[in-house]
């Protein structure tokens, strides 16, 4: 399966009385597509957090276009829009198995700071996940040419 994709059985408790997801677990999603991402890649979160780095949102955004409902399942597309060794940007994709069309499209931004707060630039404070992120960032690029 493609690396950028992520599969996600929508659960009961992520939907409302209607049986509709509520909004606020798409930007779950994210957060679980984008560390299933990174992991892909080749190094995780655990991995850069042992390393004592932190990679907190900056921002969210989402659009939501079509509803998803309880028993669908969805795959997450997450993708690197953005990297300088500072900042990371991620942009998403939700599509449904049932419709084959994206319900939702967003993007999240990061940066990055040690355990205490303070900013870092993965360039000099990790070459292994600056290099990853190059290299995903090239590869995504390519494949959306």
């Amino acid at each position: 399966m493609d690396n950028h994709i992520y599969e996600h059985k929508v659960q009961y408790y992520e939907t409302d009385q209607m049986g509709v997801v509520h909004h606020s677990n798409y930007i779950r999603w994210f957060e679980e597509a984008r560390t299933d991402y990174m992991e892909k890649l080749g190094l995780g979160y655990e991995t850069m957090e042992d390393e004592g780095i932190m990679s907190p949102v900056l921002s969210v955004d989402a659009k939501y276009l079509r509803m998803v409902g309880f028993g669908d399942t969805v795959y997450v597309k997450a993708r690197i829009k953005e990297y300088n060794g500072i900042k990371l940007t991620v942009s998403y994709e939700i599509i449904s198995d049932r419709t084959n069309q994206v319900h939702c499209k967003g993007e999240t931004k990061h940066c990055f700071i040690t355990t205490k707060g303070k900013p870092l630039s993965l360039k000099t404070a990790s070459s292994q996940f600056h290099e990853m992120f190059l290299k995903g960032l090239q590869k995504d690029k390519e494949e959306n040419e």
